[in-house]
């Protein structure tokens, strides 16, 4: 069964810096999309960044309220995914869930499309 682990949440001042990892295990397939969403309370889960595993080239995609502070990035494992999170903000302030989409070859934005998520991991930010 595939399986999703997320680590390395917490709390910072703005300003400040986290990295997210997600481990993805039990998966056979050969590639699929790996991407972090993320939850305020009241708010709808929204797309964050995202990766197709099997595209030729590394291409992340990222969110517009993330880009040029947020980095994705693969492990030397190939099964592992990082989130760099620079330049924190207070309004980055939410629970950041890894995610798998195994059944479709490419990545969307819509979270339902996912079928496979981690517990999630909170992060918050202070002003």
């Amino acid at each position: 069964q595939v399986q999703l682990v997320e680590s390395g949440g917490g709390s910072v001042q703005a300003g400040g810096s986290l990295r997210l990892s997600c481990t993805v295990s039990g998966y056979t397939g050969s590639s699929y999309c790996m991407g972090w969403f993320r939850q305020a309370p009241g708010k709808e889960r929204e797309l964050v960044a995202y990766v197709y595993t099997g595209a030729p080239t590394y291409n992340p995609a990222y969110a517009d309220s993330v880009k040029g502070r947020f980095i994705l990035s693969r492990g030397n494992a190939a099964n592992t995914l990082y989130l760099q999170m620079d330049s924190l903000k207070p309004e980055d302030t939410a629970m950041y869930y890894c995610a798998a989409d195994t059944v479709r070859h490419a990545c969307y934005i819509s979270a339902s499309l996912y079928n496979r998520w981690g517990q999630g991991t909170q992060v918050t930010v202070s002003s």
